[in-house]
Order: structure tokens, then C-alpha cells, then sequence
């Protein structure tokens, strides 16, 4: 794990945390209670991820309202932001996977990834105290923060606008499935065109797992 430490600049006093934080269930369950999954980890994280970015919101941008703020902090700790966050650390090739998952594309599936950055910064987080933390979410999230982020990118209207170039196109978004305790639900949703399935997406409320969803259909519209 040296060169993830690299990438991070954080070196970790208990690699245990770390061997944690890039465990996924589907490994923890295939080695029988030998290894613990992260999701204990990615519970932690993303409480220290809203805490410490509405902290910054709130101490560095005195004029904005309560709504502004809302949407600033939705956008840096959405599951997109994160998965940028995993792709810059190419977190993915350190994920510690079960063999179905990993033969299913585990390694880039979006929630995976985002998981696995809270995962990450929770066990930065007990290895190294709030300090190391809040150095983390500066580096990788904070320095997201540019004019107008307050406005989460709307993938929703942009997929609207690329299929209404023909008429008749009919866009319908349909959830099919949730998971986790209500404290840390995921939703996931299908968008379809004219009633074939052309994107998936999954997120933290089913507002996200739309966006995601469009976002993966705009993507299959233009190849």
C-alpha cells in the first residue's frame, strides 16, 4: 500500500485501518469472518465529510444563505464528487474485492468507489485524528470548491435536451431497488428511452441516483 500513502501523503501508523478501509463486503464475506468489510468505516467517513465541509462553508462564506450552503456541501459530498476523488487516487486497483464482484467490474462501479473514499478518511481519521482528516477533505474535496458548484451539474435536464433533438422520445426514470438502514440508504434507478434501458445510477437519495443514472445515459448516447 506504500504508493497509496504516496498519493495521500498520509502514512499510516496501524495499516490495519487502511487493509479495512479497502475491504469491500463481497471479500469479507467470502473469507468468513476472517475480514471485516468497510462499511462500518464508510459510516464514520461520511459523517466527518459533512461536518467538516459545512464547517468550511460556514466559516468561509459569511453571506451565503442556509439554501446555498445546503447545495455547495450537497455537491462536494455527492457520490460523483467521490468517485472523481477514487479515480484521481486510482483507488480502485487497491480495492480488496470478492471474485464475483471483481469479475463483475466491482473496481469501477461508482458506489464502490464513493464508499471506499469515506472508508478511507474514517480510518484516517482514527489513525490520525480530525487534523489528518480535515487535511484529506481539504486536498481532495475542498479544492473542488470553484464559483458556481453551488449548483450541482444537472445531468438530468442536459440527457432532456440531448434526446429531444428528435421527437417523440420518451425519458422515464424508474427505481429499482434500495439497500442499507435508513441512516445510510442507497438508491438505485434506470432511465429509459422509449422503454429500453439506457442507463443506471445509484446514490444517497433517489434525487442522486436520477442524476447518476442520466449521467451513465448521456454516456451511452454518445459513444
Amino acid at each position: 500500500m506504500t504508493t497509496l500513502e504516496e498519493k495521500l501523503g498520509y502514512t499510516f501508523q496501524d495499516p490495519s485501518l487502511l487493509d479495512n478501509a479497502l475491504t469491500h463486503s463481497s471479500r469479507a464475506n467470502e473469507s468468513r469472518g476472517k475480514l471485516h468489510s468497510n462499511e462500518r468505516l464508510e459510516f464514520l467517513g461520511d459523517s466527518i465529510l459533512g461536518m467538516v465541509v459545512a464547517d468550511h462553508l460556514y466559516r468561509n462564506h459569511p453571506d451565503l444563505p442556509e439554501g446555498d450552503l445546503t447545495r455547495t456541501r450537497a455537491a462536494l459530498v455527492c457520490e460523483e464528487s467521490l468517485v472523481e476523488v477514487a479515480r484521481e487516487l486510482s483507488l480502485g486497483t487497491y480495492l480488496r474485492l470478492g471474485k464475483g464482484e471483481s469479475a463483475a467490474g466491482g473496481r469501477e462501479r461508482p458506489s464502490i468507489q464513493a464508499d471506499a473514499v469515506e472508508a478511507l478518511l474514517a480510518a484516517i481519521y482514527l489513525d490520525g485524528g480530525i487534523g489528518s482528516a480535515r487535511k484529506f477533505i481539504q486536498k481532495y474535496i475542498l479544492s473542488r470548491e470553484v464559483a458556481g458548484l453551488a449548483k450541482p451539474r444537472d445531468h438530468k435536464t442536459s440527457l432532456q435536451e440531448l434526446v429531444q433533438r428528435e421527437s417523440g422520445q420518451v425519458l422515464q426514470y424508474r427505481l429499482t431497488g434500495e439497500e442499507g438502514p435508513d441512516h445510510n440508504k442507497r438508491f438505485f434507478v434506470e432511465v429509459t428511452l422509449n422503454g429500453q434501458g439506457i442507463g443506471s445510477g445509484s446514490g444517497r437519495s433517489k434525487k442522486e441516483a436520477e442524476q447518476m443514472a442520466a449521467a451513465a445515459a448521456i454516456e451511452t448516447l454518445s459513444k
